[in-house]
């Protein structure tokens, strides 16, 4: 049996919780979700351009555990933009 799941620290609510491709209507399109944790990974690591330590600190996780949460955001936004899918940002 898995260990639970331990909340993470995420300062961000992402006004836009659904992006898709141009010209492919939403019934064909098959989406990845991406967790609101892996948002903030990318959010803080990529976007604002800190280094991993830091990154792990502000979301109260091992750098360890934030290499693996920024590792599959990075996964599945590369599929969707890859493949054509939609991501959706799962804000529960």
């Amino acid at each position: 049996m898995p260990r639970p799941c331990i909340n993470r620290r995420v300062r961000f609510n992402p006004n836009v919780d659904y992006f898709k491709p141009a010209g492919i209507p939403l019934r064909q399109i098959e989406e990845v979700e991406l967790t609101l944790a892996e948002a903030e990974a990318i959010r803080l690591f990529d976007v604002q351009k800190l280094e991993q330590k830091q990154c792990a600190g502000k979301m109260e996780v091992s750098q360890p555990t934030f290499s693996r949460i920024l590792d599959s955001a990075r996964k599945k936004i590369g599929d969707a933009l890859i493949n054509g899918k939609a991501i959706r940002i799962d804000k529960l």
